[in-house]
């Protein structure tokens, strides 16, 4: 069993972990382009969609999961105290794997219709968001500049696996939009004033992207001004508004 594994670490101090942890921070993601993963179902779904596994630590009891693969790479055995000392959750799974970073296509060919979020900065909106990106059927999503790390732990945790099923890219917007524009896009943004519209009365002309803003300022004014045209949704209660991410996933079901 133990020449199953190219080691067994046992201590809670081996380097391992510290790279582990290490890893949490974007700094570190960024020059390493690596990630970590916590859980069955990301690494299985980083198996299945054929990502790069650096290194993966995995206990006994759990290590029987991996047994209908065929990995590329050895399994680390580390003991239960030792996965506790790497994970981020109160309950670890009994499996973690530093992952390669996804090398997206080339964003010039990236078709209709997409996700843009414009700083959205809540780690649990903006993987939830991509996650409804992924079931509506966008074939994109794009975020700018203080919109949270899509490699951070709580993103991936909400993704569940999606930033391996749609292309997911970082942009200057002030930049990209009026690109875009030029090559027939539209884009539509929400917000709440008189020349917005109520979504249910509109049909997006094709290509388009919908913008989603920051949870507390909503989508930059100067964005605003370059949209095609931007839409509220109305609400019968007494709420001052919708989470960003519910109120995506109510525009892209409606829409799509």
């Amino acid at each position: 069993m133990e020449n199953r594994f190219v080691e067994k670490i046992t201590s809670t101090k081996n380097q391992w972990v510290k790279k582990v942890h290490q890893l949490r921070r974007a700094k570190v993601r960024r020059t390493e382009q690596s990630y970590v993963i916590e859980g069955w179902h990301l690494v299985k779904e980083a198996i299945e969609h054929h990502a790069t596994l650096l290194t993966l630590f995995v206990t006994e009891e759990a290590q029987m999961l991996l047994e209908s693969y065929h990995l590329d790479i050895t399994p680390i055995l580390v003991t239960e105290e030792v996965l506790k000392a790497m994970s981020e959750t109160p309950a670890p799974q009994g499996i973690i794997a530093i992952v390669q970073m996804i090398q997206q296509p080339d964003i010039s060919t990236i078709e209709n219709p997409i996700l843009l979020m414009d700083r959205v900065q809540d780690p649990g909106n903006v993987g939830t968001m991509i996650r409804t990106a992924d079931a509506a059927g966008c074939k994109a999503v794009v975020l700018n500049e203080g919109s949270a790390d899509i490699y951070n732990a709580k993103v991936l945790r909400s993704m569940q696996g999606s930033q391996y099923h749609i292309p997911i890219y970082y942009v200057n917007f002030e930049e990209w939009l009026p690109q875009k524009k030029k090559e027939g896009w539209h884009f539509y943004g929400t917000e709440l004033n008189e020349k917005a519209i109520d979504y249910r009365c509109l049909s997006p002309q094709e290509p388009y992207g919908v913008i989603m803003g920051n949870e507390g300022q909503g989508v930059d004014v100067n964005l605003l001004r370059q949209t095609t045209q931007n839409v509220y949704l109305p609400m019968k209660g007494k709420a001052e508004s919708l989470n960003v991410a519910v109120a995506t996933g109510i525009l892209l079901f409606r829409w799509l």
